[in-house]
């Protein structure tokens, strides 16, 4: 869907959560908006305390991978006013695959997907390293 297709008053998530809501079904749609709306709200009201937002860990532990990734491309058209996102799994030597939200020329270019994956595996370094001092030090070590 182009700029051109979204009505003049609406926004662009509004209209994907629209798309979302004929497409999946009613329980999985409703799931769906239990996840993302304390976070609309959030960004909404400008108070997002940080630039990541996990899909992982808690009671996300449940959630389908189709959730996850519908609920994961909601907040990114949310945030970036684009249609365009997609979920792609760069797979990191470190970590395993990693699912990141992206827009499509991105996804479709190599050289930015191991700009992407040399990050992760540098923030995944620097994360252990800072988790090795906080357990020497005796601190909590679950960030």
């Amino acid at each position: 869907m182009s700029d051109s297709e979204i009505p003049p008053d609406g926004r662009p998530v509004d209209v994907y959560l629209d798309l979302l809501r004929i497409r999946m079904d009613t329980e999985d749609y409703r799931l769906l908006l239990r996840v993302v709306e304390p976070v609309l709200r959030a960004i909404d009201e400008q108070r997002m305390p940080a630039l990541d937002f996990a899909l992982d860990g808690g009671e996300n532990d449940a959630l389908p991978q189709e959730i996850r990734d519908e609920a994961a491309l909601v907040i990114a058209t949310a945030v970036t006013g684009r249609l365009d996102n997609e979920v792609i799994e760069i797979d990191v030597d470190d970590t395993g695959p990693v699912r990141v939200v992206t827009d499509a020329a991105t996804a479709s270019d190599p050289a930015r997907l191991g700009e992407i994956a040399d990050y992760i595996r540098e923030r995944h370094r620097q994360n252990e390293e800072l988790r090795g001092i906080a357990e020497v030090s005796g601190l909590p070590t679950d960030f």
